[in-house]
């Protein structure tokens, strides 16, 4: 007799930049439903760019985080509110004291579904009266997402008494905490 296998968990990815990659990546760690968040480059013109390369500007490439999700467990529409509530999409190509272009928020998406429902969260966000300012966040097409460099994983975990931790990281995810404790991972 054989049994049937047990069916895999549904899983989407989508790609979001919201400045400093161990900023977002620690927001989206800390969720119910993500099962993986990857700090990485995307949106540039060099293959396989270093962190050094990135931080010159002239690559092109936004430092992001690929997020991997069971849209059972938290909705598309559900993170998209979460990234564009934790970072500022109305400054161009800055985030705080971080500036240049690859601190530039944006949204890669991988289907028109993900383009529409970012959209959808940006005119529903828009409508709330949330920003004073014009969102500037980028909605373009994914093309290719390369992964950052291992020390920079599990940033914010691994080093939570560095200062850009305690000034910078620590206050968004205690606004996380504050804002989303129903979409929260058990700790």
């Amino acid at each position: 007799m054989t049994t049937a296998a047990a069916p895999a968990p549904e899983r989407s990815t989508i790609t979001l930049a919201g400045g400093c990659f161990w900023c977002t990546e620690a927001v989206f760690s800390e969720l119910k439903g993500v099962h993986e968040v990857v700090p990485g480059y995307t949106g540039g013109t060099v293959p396989h760019p270093t962190y050094e390369e990135v931080c010159t500007g002239r690559t092109g490439h936004a430092e992001a985080v690929e997020v991997t999700f069971d849209p059972r467990e938290i909705r598309l529409h559900d993170l998209l509110g979460i990234f564009f509530t934790t970072h500022d999409p109305t400054t161009p190509n800055r985030q705080g004291n971080d500036v240049g272009s690859q601190y530039r928020s944006a949204v890669f998406y991988r289907d028109t579904a993900q383009k529409e429902a970012t959209e959808a969260v940006v005119r529903e966000l828009v409508g709330q009266g949330l920003w004073r300012r014009k969102v500037v966040t980028e909605i373009v097409p994914f093309t290719v997402f390369f992964p950052a460099e291992a020390y920079h994983r599990d940033y914010f975990r691994r080093n939570p008494e560095k200062g850009y931790c305690q000034l910078i990281i620590a206050p968004k995810v205690a606004k996380l905490r504050a804002q989303y404790t129903d979409r929260l991972r058990a700790r």
